[in-house]
């Protein structure tokens, strides 16, 4: 393959495990985000439940098979961290080597237009990295409150969701998340649109197939 002026090479990068992860937690934030505002405001609720509709019910079954796959998809991604292939696993980009905490940097410049050299990494770069990380922290903090949430009656999701203080403060917790999943998924969207224009590497293919495309000998 050619192109900028350069030979580039395919390369394999994302396990099925991580592509199946991917999409299956992407479509589980869709349609948590849909139901859960749904289940906080039940706008239909005056003119449809309480007949044949049963509007909430169906929204709340709806939720809770969504997040029954949003948590098994968290728990897959942390999997990975730690057993996944190299561009997998957690410290392929924390910023807790030299080369790590430089990658962040330069990518800080080059997402704000103020360069456009970048390193060529061929799992996450150091800035995305560590953003999903922290997605993935909150995801297990919105599905800890959702469990908690929906068995108050359980000594072990209470126990967990204690943590958090009252059912009352879980929730609010969890409406909040809500809408930062709401907002990430809308940058990450952005993002991964912004790279795969300004960048030959495929990243949104590279969901699909595993593969990437770099410069010959980049790695």
């Amino acid at each position: 393959m050619a192109g900028h002026g350069k030979d580039y090479e395919k390369v394999y990068v994302w396990s099925v495990l991580l592509r199946v992860y991917h999409w299956v937690f992407a479509l589980s934030i869709f349609i948590l985000i849909a139901t859960g505002l749904y289940i906080n405001w039940p706008w239909t609720n005056t003119w449809m439940e309480g007949s044949h509709q049963w509007t909430m019910a169906i929204m709340r079954y709806i939720h809770y098979v969504a997040g029954m796959l949003f948590t098994m998809a968290t728990i897959a991604r942390i999997y990975l961290w730690f057993f996944g292939n190299k561009n997998e696993k957690v410290w392929d980009f924390a910023p807790i080597t030299p080369r790590n905490i430089k990658n962040m940097i330069t990518t800080s410049f080059y997402y704000a237009y103020l360069t456009d050299n970048h390193e060529h990494r061929t799992g996450h770069n150091a800035m995305a990295g560590m953003s999903y990380v922290m997605t993935i922290l909150l995801a297990v903090i919105q599905f800890i409150t959702g469990f908690y949430l929906l068995y108050p009656e359980s000594s072990f999701f209470v126990g967990l969701g204690s943590v958090f203080g009252t059912q009352q403060t879980a929730r609010f917790i969890h409406h909040i998340l809500n809408w930062y999943f709401a907002i990430f998924a809308a940058v990450h969207i952005y993002i991964a649109s912004w790279n795969d224009i300004r960048s030959p590497e495929g990243l949104i293919s590279s969901i699909f197939s595993g593969y990437k495309f770099f410069p010959k000998g980049h790695h």
